[in-house]
């Protein structure tokens, strides 16, 4: 099971295919992660819930592909 203090600001999450998802910004609750907007393709952050990750080491590693998460990321401003 995933631990959410495993998640550090700055880390990179990738996608299933390995693709650059983004960067984690913080911890949004108990159960998502917000994306910086920096590194983001339309300037804003994204929320990716917890349940979504495979594992962690460096980075976060998500149980989905790049068009996949893209498609079913929360956007805000």
């Amino acid at each position: 099971m995933i631990s959410a203090d495993q998640i550090r600001e700055h880390m990179e999450v990738r996608a299933l295919d390995g693709a650059h998802v983004g960067t984690v910004d913080h911890l949004e609750g108990s159960n998502r992660i917000k994306l910086t907007r920096n590194d983001s393709p339309d300037g804003q952050h994204h929320l990716i819930p917890l349940d979504w990750i495979d594992h962690i080491d460096e980075h976060v590693h998500l149980s989905k592909n790049l068009d996949e998460v893209r498609n079913q990321w929360t956007s805000i401003n």
